[in-house]
């Protein structure tokens, strides 16, 4: 077979940098359906071959090589190897392959459940414990009590009869996981308008869309599409029908499936002796447990429902004077649809944002750029295009990234930024390969993708970011450098394998840049002269960040707050659940007939039980980034460099906390959060 050479664009065009090697650490993407189905049974063969052999060992023969060593190294291989199989799924053009790869994924989600629950590897591993080595690191320990402890919460103590009951509704569990985001990922609805119907969009994003024979438009469901329209769109009925259809996604297939899973989830949670599914998960976060979970949002809540109770009023009188002008009907009441748009309004309002003007100056190739040279400066690393380069769309970029410092290659990382048919819809940083030792002790090279759906170029334009979007961009692409950066010994605590609760707090700290003129300034130009934003323009950007802070933010509390509800229950109706919590919290009620948790995806992967993981996880970023990057300079490379150090190295083999305070010195608080959100507080209820 031919093999193209590898080549590195840097980013300024001023070289051509050969790069070998880069192939042999990358996963394939032009794989087969049959040879996926082959590659994961394959897989699944060589890691049950090393589990029978450490299961095999007498508890007197376990030492670390043959035991610690060598689940750590299997399940190495296993990381490395699981992502060109399972990870085509969601962006693959085939829908023949993205079958192979939804398959491929149910199949070693079971493969999990059965070495999650191996008796005889866990006494293995138990026995190591008590016989711990004095020369033992401290990362070996850390990872031996992680297995220990993750096979105790497995019910490896527990009776064969009752194992295996957690092994069969595990198995279930991950069977409806998998469904749930299949059917979310492959819903393909559009919505027909006609140019009148959409009065108040901007030209350009009018000229993306797909017409229609008879000349009205396409309008899909995606990020790029929904949002715009909710926002800036004057006529109520077009919102009325997007939102409705919005919150309907999948609502027959994964609202049983939803109350499915939680079912499921609280009788594991009981079986292995604790109160509800919310306590289990909760027990190895930050927060250990519901009722912390309960006390923080309940002071969230407190804090901001006045503010809520006031930016309602301003609503409901800007909905009432705008009815009065266009002559519509005035209901009294800001219904769902009502919502986006008016919060759009205040910013025009209050705050004079236009965001017509506004996007001309955010072309996607100029946000790449400065972002990039942000990245870049303050992280100390040195980005170059790998050309050509082996993606699955001709639209997917792949990039090296190197130590600006030393040269050394820190890893590789894809940029899939637009949107198309069959890829996911959600915005998400896919760790492909950790970033660890191998069996030889050098660093293994990791890999990550970063998923997003921004517009594409059209008709002469180029793609244009909305602010948020330009957001959006600094935050996933803050997961991926916490991918990258990472250096740990073992696969288990690469990059974002974190305390859930801390997750995002690398990824959110980095969303503060874009609120800043200098690095705006360095992302920015207008797409057809190059001209800077104007003063006035950027100004009024920077002070629209209090803009909506209550509902905004209560609307992160409804939504942490429904996810504890439903995890806390042995059974819920969920779309009675959320409308209950819409209408108590938010005081908007949700549209009748409409389920939005049957297309919240957080909820059935990753996130249940602890989606107030971003609302924690943002005090934490505001007080790293106020306190340390705010104070000696955003752009202060000694401050990105110890940063990188304390928190996006260690990935996961130091806890949060404990990160934190060495990276603060002192023990962490929530004051930067209000006062960035232009609230004051007194209290401290971290």
């Amino acid at each position: 077979m031919f093999e193209p050479e590898w080549t590195m664009t840097i980013l300024d065009g001023s070289a051509i940098v050969p790069v070998r090697g880069c192939e042999e650490n990358l996963p394939r993407w032009d794989l087969t359906p049959k040879e996926i189905a082959t590659a994961t049974e394959r897989l699944m063969s060589r890691v049950k071959k090393v589990y029978d052999e450490v299961g095999s060992l007498k508890v007197e023969d376990v030492c670390v090589e043959n035991t610690l060593r060598a689940l750590a190294n299997i399940k190495l291989d296993y990381a490395s190897s699981r992502s060109a199989l399972d990870f085509p799924q969601y962006v693959c053009p085939s829908q023949e392959v993205r079958s192979a790869s939804t398959e491929a994924n149910k199949k070693l989600s079971e493969f999990d459940v059965e070495l999650s629950m191996r008796e005889d590897v866990f006494q293995g591993i138990a026995a190591l414990q008590k016989k711990l080595p004095e020369n033992i690191s401290t990362e070996e320990k850390r990872l031996l009590e992680r297995l220990v402890m993750l096979g105790r919460r497995n019910g490896l103590q527990l009776s064969p009869e009752t194992r295996e009951q957690i092994k069969s509704m595990s198995k279930l569990i991950g069977e409806l996981t998998i469904e749930f985001n299949k059917n979310l990922n492959e819903d393909n609805t559009f919505l027909v308008f006609s140019e009148q119907q959409l009065d108040g969009l901007a030209d350009s994003f009018l000229a993306g869309l797909e017409k229609t024979l008879d000349g009205r438009y396409k309008v899909t469901l995606g990020y790029s599409h929904y949002y715009p329209v909710m926002k800036r769109c004057h006529d109520p009925e077009t919102r009325r029908k997007m939102e409705r259809t919005f919150h309907s996604r999948c609502k027959e297939a994964n609202t049983p499936i939803l109350e499915g899973l939680i079912r499921l989830r609280s009788k594991v949670a009981g079986l292995l002796g604790y109160s509800s599914h919310a306590d289990y998960v909760l027990e190895i976060n930050m927060a250990k447990n519901a009722s912390n979970v309960a006390t923080f949002l309940d002071a969230f809540y407190e804090t901001l429902k006045p503010v809520g109770v006031r930016e309602r009023k301003y609503i409901l009188e800007l909905k009432r004077r705008e009815c009065l002008a266009k002559g519509g009907y005035f209901d009294g009441q800001i219904n769902a649809w009502d919502l986006p748009y008016y919060m759009n309004q205040v910013e025009r309002c209050k705050f004079a944002v236009d965001k017509d003007k506004l996007i001309e100056y955010f072309p996607l190739h100029a946000v790449t750029e400065g972002l990039f040279g942000i990245y870049q400066d303050l992280l100390g690393l040195r980005f170059s295009e790998v050309q050509p380069a082996h993606v699955w769309h001709h639209d997917v970029k792949l990039y090296a990234a190197h130590d600006a410092g030393t040269g050394e290659e820190v890893g590789l990382f894809y940029l899939d930024l637009h949107p198309r048919q069959g890829k996911c819809g959600l915005d998400a940083c896919f760790p492909l390969q950790p970033a660890c030792r191998g069996p030889d002790g050098k660093r293994r090279l990791p890999v990550a993708a970063m998923v997003v759906n921004f517009s594409k170029p059209n008709e002469g334009l180029p793609s244009l970011l909305q602010h948020h979007e330009v957001e959006t961009y600094f935050h996933e692409f803050g997961h991926v450098m916490h991918e990258l950066c990472s250096k740990t010994t073992f696969s288990e605590f690469s990059g974002g394998l974190v305390e859930t609760d801390f997750v995002e707090v690398p990824s959110q700290m980095l969303e503060n840049w874009v609120w800043e003129k200098e690095p705006l300034r360095r992302m920015s130009r207008h797409y057809k002269d190059g001209t800077a934003i104007p003063d006035e323009l950027l100004d009024k950007l920077i002070a629209s960040r209090v803009a909506n802070t209550g509902l905004m933010n209560l609307r992160q509390v409804v939504l942490s707050k429904v996810d504890q509800s439903l995890h806390s229950s042995s059974c819920a109706d969920t779309a009675e659940v959320f409308a209950q919590h819409c209408q108590d919290i938010l005081g908007v009620p949700a549209s009748a007939g409409t389920n939005m948790t049957a297309s919240f995806s957080h909820l059935a992967e990753g996130y249940d039980g602890q989606y107030y993981s971003y609302l924690w996880s943002e005090v934490y970023s505001m007080d790293i980034y106020f306190s340390r990057f705010k104070k000696e300079g955003i752009l202060n490379p000694k401050v990105g460099t110890e940063y990188r150090r304390v928190i996006l190295e260690a990935g996961g083999s130091v806890d949060g906390t404990d990160m934190l305070e060495s990276f603060l010195g002192r023990a962490p608080c929530q004051e930067a959060f209000f006062q960035c959100k232009g609230l004051s507080r007194t209290r401290n209820t971290t």
